[in-house]
């Protein structure tokens, strides 16, 4: 029988026993509800009451963009009807009439918060707000939002039926700003637009503060009504790792945002577990040994004691050899492996640079 020799396991994320352990408490906030997560895993890292029922406000347009983006085309031209037109609070003054590309009428939602523009491209792309809104459930009951159920594509008072979760709302941040589209929209300071009838353009001019109040701020949405207090989502990027942070009924919401990011970024920092083409291990033959490499990397948001308390396991499937990395019980990701036929040299000079390189990585990471 071929015996299977583990090149690394458990000891690819070991680190010194002196790393002192991270405090597993965020900052106390305002916010009635908050939720902090990691926006490429979708690791919740902080909560607060993330899973009660609460108005979410002008965040509703997060749904909005995302739904337009996915199921419309953001270089259509979307007419401003009688509706549109009305629709009392913020607004980026539509005409009635008023054509605009969907693409610059989703900056006029996501920048100035719109709701003249929420209402035109519900129309445009639901047919009416009410089928639009169907669209809305569909997307949330596809993510998994559980808690979540909207009426219209502004966010206002008018129905006690539009409601979400802070948690909910994460989850949907994270999915949006997986979107290109929606990354640049949210990401802009300033943006100007047709103003259609006029000599001048209109300059948007982003109501998110965190764009120039925090370091690495990309996005998102800012909110607020007489019920729903003030809610924000924002987010950040630093050193390749990406989190947003949702906050409802928070009285210094901003002050709260930039507390659990800071808290994020600290205690959870993206850990790279596996890298790219990194040797896993080996199989011997009669004629040499059968090597494993790993087709891509793997990093996850690790807090300081559970870097040691990573596995990492090779699981041989006779169609696809993978790696399966969990942490407790929980799985946190799959990567797929390569293998390669080496002979008995060029495996001993693999092993040990892997073994090396595996080596100064733990004594750096404990440094």
């Amino acid at each position: 029988m071929r015996k299977l020799v583990m090149i690394l396991i458990v000891s690819l994320l070991a680190l010194p026993q002196f790393v002192q352990a991270a405090d597993s408490t965020p900052p106390p906030v305002s916010a009635e509800t908050a939720v902090l997560i990691d926006v490429a895993s979708g690791r919740i890292l902080a909560e607060k009451q993330g899973e009660k029922r609460m108005r979410i406000a002008s965040l509703t347009k997060i749904m909005t963009a995302i739904v337009a983006l996915e199921e419309g085309d953001s270089q259509d031209i979307v007419t401003t009807s009688d509706k549109a037109y009305a629709k009392e609070g913020s607004s980026i003054y539509l005409k009635r009439g008023e054509k605009m590309k969907m693409e610059d009428m989703l900056y006029g939602l996501m920048l100035r918060s719109g709701n003249d523009a929420a209402v035109a491209i519900a129309e445009h792309v639901g047919g009416s707000v009410e089928g639009f809104a169907r669209l809305m459930n569909e997307k949330a009951e596809y993510l998994g939002m559980q808690s979540s159920h909207f009426t219209n594509p502004h966010g206002l008072d008018d129905s006690d039926n539009h409601y979400s979760t802070a948690r909910d709302m994460a989850v949907l941040t994270a999915y949006a700003l997986q979107n290109p589209e929606f990354r640049k929209i949210v990401s802009a300071e300033v943006k100007s637009i047709p103003w259609e009838g006029e000599k001048w353009e209109r300059k948007l001019l982003n109501k998110n503060k965190m764009l120039h109040l925090y370091k690495g701020a990309d996005g998102v949405k800012t909110g607020y009504t007489k019920l729903a207090k003030r809610c924000l989502t924002s987010s950040a990027t630093r050193n390749g790792q990406q989190l947003a942070v949702v906050v409802l009924n928070a009285p210094n919401d901003w002050d709260d945002s930039m507390k659990w990011l800071d808290y994020g970024f600290s205690h959870y920092p993206l850990t790279e577990i596996v890298k790219e083409k990194q040797r896993m291990g080996e199989e011997k033959q009669e004629d040499g040994v059968l090597a494993y490499y790993s087709s891509r990397s793997f990093s996850y948001p690790l807090s300081a004691e559970e870097k040691s308390l990573v596995d990492v396991r090779l699981i041989r499937n006779i169609n696809q050899p993978f790696l399966e990395i969990t942490l407790g019980e929980s799985v946190l990701g799959k990567v797929k492996l390569t293998m390669e036929q080496e002979t008995m040299a060029q495996a001993l000079n693999n092993r040990f640079t892997s073994n090396l390189e595996s080596f100064m990585r733990t004594m750096l990471e404990g440094m």
